[in-house]
């Protein structure tokens, strides 16, 4: 019997670092990034951004849960990525939206988006996008109706169409406007103002977030400022929302340099609407983003890219929704043509020659 043993040899596959973080920590992250985007949500609306928050929380895990039952798959809601869907679609909706329709939005996002593809990690589309976009074909008017933020009293009352009964009209609100709202509300967004009126809001207002919008895409400073934490930490690939923003600007700039009255200057474009909020936190879905380095960098230039033009030449005023979703769909090919060459390998244009 040998005194020394031989070292064994254990070899195994690529990646041979790993880094002590599992999907759970990653995604708790991602909801602690998200929650000082929910509590400014609150400030400037009240009561009705926590009942929509809940109702689309509630709503998104229990239909988790029950298809999670029904396929005889372990419980997942203790990976978290349910709760960032719930809150990603909460953000994403007009703070006075009625609770039932909120609630149909959860289902559609969960089921359709996620559950129908096999859960977390198999999904093609970001979730949340997926029950927003059916709510917006289903509920046009609801989903266009804006609320003042500040209003006097939103600690103590709703907004009236939070409670709008099932298949009923939301109550016209323009009254409770009139009583509430600030000095100069106009019930439009700034999207919709320069894109019919040629008027841009304030740089200051749109920074901060005091102007009409949906519940969490306003505040375009302080979804940055959460935004990088992530990036910091390593918990996004920052090369997709800074190709996001790369895109929309580089494509803007040449309209706003031919006609600066009509189309909206480059800061405007990216701190308008929807486009910090999906670039930061929607696009940077790990599961619908591209693989590679010059895939993520392709990816995120075309969102930007479709954003503008939707907005600028489209019948909607936002384009963020639709354009990460058809960067979805794009990843599949993108990562196909970005693949790098594997060494030691002759491509076949290579050989022929």
């Amino acid at each position: 019997m040998p005194i020394f043993k031989k070292p064994q040899i254990e070899v195994r596959t690529s990646p041979h670092i790993a880094r002590h973080q599992s999907v759970a920590d990653i995604m708790l992250n991602v909801v602690l990034a998200l929650l000082p985007i929910l509590a400014y949500a609150v400030w400037l609306f009240g009561l009705s951004v926590i009942a929509l928050t809940a109702v689309v929380m509630a709503t998104c895990l229990g239909t988790e849960r029950l298809f999670a039952y029904l396929s005889g798959r372990p419980n997942p809601l203790g990976d978290w990525s349910s709760t960032i869907t719930a809150l990603l679609l909460a953000l994403t909706l007009p703070p006075g939206f009625p609770l039932w329709m909120a609630a149909v939005a959860g289902f559609v996002g969960i089921a359709m988006g996620k559950a129908l593809f096999g859960g977390i990690g198999y999904n093609v589309f970001n979730p949340a996008l997926i029950g927003r976009a059916f709510v917006q074909a289903a509920f046009p008017v609801s989903i266009t109706t804006w609320a003042p933020g500040l209003f006097e009293g939103r600690f103590t009352s709703f907004i009236p169409t939070t409670f709008t009964p099932p298949f009923l009209s939301p109550p016209a609100i323009a009254d409770w406007v009139k009583a509430v709202s600030l000095d100069g509300f106009s019930g439009a967004t700034p999207l919709a103002l320069q894109k019919f009126q040629h008027v841009q809001a304030p740089l200051n207002d749109l920074l901060i977030g005091s102007t009409a919008g949906s519940a969490g895409e306003t505040p375009a400073l302080l979804i940055l400022v959460c935004g990088l934490y992530l990036a910091f930490r390593h918990m996004l690939d920052w090369r997709i929302p800074v190709a996001v923003m790369g895109g929309a600007v580089l494509t803007d700039l040449p309209f706003y340099l031919l006609d600066p009255v009509r189309y909206p200057d480059p800061l405007f474009v990216l701190t308008s609407g929807g486009l910090m909020l999906g670039a930061w936190f929607m696009a940077s879905d790990m599961v619908g983003s591209p693989l590679t380095t010059r895939g993520v960098i392709i990816y995120g230039a075309l969102i930007g890219f479709l954003t503008v033009i939707i907005r600028l030449f489209g019948g909607l005023t936002e384009g963020v929704m639709y354009a990460i979703l058809l960067g979805n769909a794009s990843t599949p090919l993108i990562d196909r043509y970005t693949q790098p060459k594997v060494f030691g390998t002759v491509r076949k244009k290579e050989e022929s020659q």
